[in-house]
C-alpha cells in the first residue's frame, strides 16, 4: 500500500536548489516557514462564486473587463429610446426594475429582446453576451396589452340596468 502526501498550493515565488536564505533544496517559498524573508513574497489566493455556481480564481486585473463593473445599454421601445448605466453582472430581471421606473410598465409586463431572443428574468446579461454600448428592444407583453384594452372598453360602455330591461 502506498500512502501520497498532500501537496500544498501556494502562490508566490518557488525556490529550488540550494538557494540562499535558508531555503533547503526542492522546498518551495510557502507555508508556515519561521523564515520571515521568505513570507514577504507570499500571498493569498482569492476564490470567487461565479453566477453559474463554479468557484474559481479571482483575477487581478486593474482594467475592466468582460463581466465586471458598469455598462450603458440602449433600451428602445416603440419610437422611444433609453441609455441605462447597469452593472454587467445583473439580470434581466433587475434591468426590467430599472425600465418600471422610466417606462412606467410594471415588469411582468415586459418582455426584452437581444439579439432575437426573448430573454428571461434569471438571465445574467454577460452570460449571454450583453456588452457596454449595446441594443435591447423591450415590448409591452400583447396579452396584457389586450387585458387592459377590454377593462378600458368594459369601463366606457355602460351596461343596461334590469329596471330599463323589464320597463320595457
Amino acid at each position: 500500500m502506498m500512502k501520497l502526501k498532500s501537496k500544498r498550493f501556494c502562490r508566490g515565488s518557488f525556490r529550488f536548489g540550494n538557494g540562499g536564505n535558508g531555503v533547503k533544496g526542492g522546498e518551495k517559498g510557502c507555508g508556515n516557514n519561521n523564515n520571515n524573508n521568505n513570507n514577504n513574497n507570499i500571498s493569498e489566493i482569492k476564490w470567487e462564486l461565479r453566477p453559474g455556481g463554479m468557484l474559481v480564481q479571482r483575477r487581478e486585473t486593474s482594467g475592466s473587463s468582460v463581466g465586471e463593473g458598469m455598462i450603458t445599454i440602449r433600451v428602445s421601445l416603440v419610437s422611444q429610446c433609453h441609455d441605462v448605466s447597469i452593472e454587467a453582472t445583473s439580470t434581466f430581471g433587475e434591468l426590467k426594475m430599472i425600465l418600471s421606473l422610466i417606462t412606467s410598465l410594471e415588469p411582468r409586463e415586459q418582455r426584452l429582446l437581444f439579439k432575437g431572443k426573448e430573454r428571461g428574468d434569471d438571465e445574467y446579461l454577460h452570460m449571454v453576451g450583453v456588452k457596454d454600448k449595446d441594443k435591447v428592444l423591450l415590448l409591452e407583453d400583447p396579452a396584457i396589452k389586450e387585458m387592459k384594452k377590454l377593462h378600458r372598453l368594459a369601463g366606457t360602455q355602460q351596461i343596461g340596468t334590469p329596471y330599463c330591461t323589464i320597463s320595457v
